[in-house]
This record gives C-alpha cells, sequence and structure tokens, in this order.
C-alpha cells in the first residue's frame, strides 16, 4: 500500500463489532477459510464469511454442479457442509487459532432449525456475528423461499436475534429474486436484524445444446459473478434510499476496488468479496488495497465518510 493509501481510516463496523477492513469474504465461495490462507493473511481482511452451515451434515446436490456463463457462473452446490458439530470441533477453533473473525453463515428449513444454531454459537471463541442466509426453502410453507416472504424472512430473524449472543450482530442475507427488496429489508430490520447482507445469488438456469438438457444436476443454480453487479448496486442503492440508518455488507460481482468504491458510495459500509476468489485467491486482500487507493484519489480521509455518498446532492 502507498503512503498516499494509509491516509484512509479503513476500519468500519458490523453491527456493533469492529473490522480493520471493509473487506470480507462471500459465504459459499472459500469454504472456511482455509483455502484461501497460503495466499494472503486472513487477518488483513474484516472476517471470513463461512460456508453456510445447517444443523446436520448435508452432502449437497448431484453433480454437475456449477457452470460458466457469460461474466459469471451458475453453482448448484446444496448447501454441502459438515454441519453445526463439525463447525464446532474443526473449523472455528481453526480460525480462531489464527486470530481470524468469523461471521458465520447459518441456514435451515425451519425456523427453529435458525433459532438451534444461533445457540449453538453463543459465545463461541472468534464467532464476530451470524449472517442468515434465509434463501433456504421453507419446508413448512410449501418449500417457498423465506426471503421471499416479508413475514417468514423477519420469523426467522427474529428467532435468530433472541436466541443469538447479544454480542453478536445479526446480519440477513437477502434474495434479490423479490418484486421489492426493500419490502423484504424493511420487515427483518424491524424484527431486530443488526444489518444486511445484499444480494445473494440470482436463480439461473443454462441448458447443453448439444445434449438438450440443463447442465446442472439440481437444474437450477444461483448466478454470480460481474453479471449480477448492476442488480447488487441496484438493490444496495434502494435499501440504503429508504433505510440509511441500517448498516449494508455489499457484494455481487466485486472484482476489483473500484467494483467495491461503487457498492460503497450506495451505501454499503462493508463489502463481500466471493466469485473473484476462483481467478485469484488473493482478491480480498488486493481489493481492500485498491479501495483504499481508490478512496485516497478522491479525497476521502475516511472510508466512513464516503459511505452513500453518491446519495447526496450533486455539488455537496
Amino acid at each position: 500500500m502507498s503512503a498516499l493509501d494509509t491516509r484512509v481510516e479503513m476500519s468500519t463496523r458490523l453491527g456493533s463489532a469492529p473490522l480493520v477492513s471493509p473487506v470480507l469474504t462471500a459465504s459459499g465461495c472459500s469454504a472456511f477459510g482455509r483455502e484461501l490462507e497460503p495466499f494472503f493473511d486472513l487477518r488483513s481482511i474484516g472476517a471470513v464469511v463461512t460456508k453456510s452451515v445447517q444443523l446436520r451434515t448435508r452432502s449437497g446436490r448431484p453433480t454437475p454442479r456449477m457452470a460458466e456463463t457469460p461474466s459469471g457462473m451458475l453453482n448448484s452446490i446444496g448447501l454441502q457442509g459438515p454441519g453445526i458439530d463439525g463447525l464446532l470441533a474443526d473449523d472455528l477453533p481453526w480460525l480462531a487459532g489464527r486470530g481470524v473473525p468469523a461471521l458465520v453463515s447459518i441456514a435451515g428449513t425451519r425456523v427453529e432449525d435458525f433459532a438451534e444454531l444461533a445457540t449453538r454459537l453463543r459465545g463461541v471463541p472468534g464467532v464476530l456475528g451470524l449472517e442468515v442466509n434465509i434463501s433456504c426453502p421453507n419446508v413448512e410453507s410449501r418449500g417457498e423461499v423465506f426471503a421471499c416472504d416479508p413475514v417468514a424472512a423477519a420469523d426467522v430473524v427474529a428467532a435468530v436475534r433472541a436466541a443469538a449472543d447479544p454480542a453478536q450482530p445479526v446480519y440477513a442475507k437477502l434474495s434479490p429474486d423479490v418484486t421489492d427488496i426493500v419490502a423484504v429489508a424493511r420487515s427483518v430490520a424491524d424484527a431486530g436484524a443488526d444489518g444486511l447482507s445484499m444480494i445473494n445469488t440470482l436463480l439461473g438456469l443454462v441448458i447443453d445444446p448439444d445434449t438438450m438438457r440443463p447442465v446442472l444436476g439440481g437444474v437450477t443454480g444461483g448466478l454470480s459473478g460481474p453479471a449480477i453487479r448492476p442488480v447488487a448496486l441496484r438493490c444496495v442503492w434502494q435499501v440504503h434510499q429508504a433505510l440509511p440508518e441500517v448498516p449494508i455488507l455489499g457484494m455481487g460481482g466485486i472484482r476489483t476496488g473500484l467494483d467495491a468504491l461503487q457498492f460503497v458510495l450506495a451505501g454499503a459500509s462493508a463489502v463481500s468479496v466471493g466469485t473473484a476468489v476462483f481467478n485469484d485467491p488473493s482478491a480480498p486482500a488486493r481489493v481492500h488495497t485498491e479501495l483504499a487507493a481508490a478512496l485516497a484519489e478522491r479525497g476521502f480521509a475516511r472510508l466512513a465518510d464516503a459511505v452513500g455518498h453518491a446519495h447526496r446532492p450533486a455539488g455537496s
């Protein structure tokens, strides 16, 4: 980082939790952080956002699970993971032992699942907070995704906030596959969310013209990468405009510091870098450096001064 960059105060907060950097990993793209350790010091970024964990071990969806698309990719992993027991026994101690804070992503198919996970994570060393992955089917409501219903989304968040350690901020991860994302954002904020993670992947499909069948074993998958960045920015903009006091962790196709800057200007106080790590495992650290330089070049002394700047009247 240049001398110019060091003048920018890059610290921020995730709810009540301080972060040394506004750049985090994104859930699902680097498992529990181990894969990235050879490429940069994990302590230099804000936090590792874990792969979504459920109560029990999950094997995931059938293969193929990934497919390239123009400026992005589809994934249909199906939340494969070790379950909460494996996370507590292995992955979280590994991160805590290295001084790396974890934002734990939790997922479930019933409100009670989310609440139990939050209870199990109370007071666990190194757990900075919880990211509530409400883009899961609600088995008690005909499989409708929690995030697509403001009431169902609020029910999950209220249960998590009640069960979670008061010191752990709770961020609700919102889906863009809704008619009105502001309505969902307002509902979960009223239910006790300390902040919002925006956005999750968009639901997509690829068909192989040779086999004339869907490419993914699970048929549909989540679209991520630069192709979704304009959608993600629109969502962050709309929610910050409507709820300026609610902190936002922005994500969706961030590859460079200038990409991250757009999210900050739109209203995000921190960002997650996901799909970019498949091409460049050092991307989170690089994006931090590039974002600091971009802020300095534009005369910002603090990251906080740039949050939501694009909403201000021209010339102010």
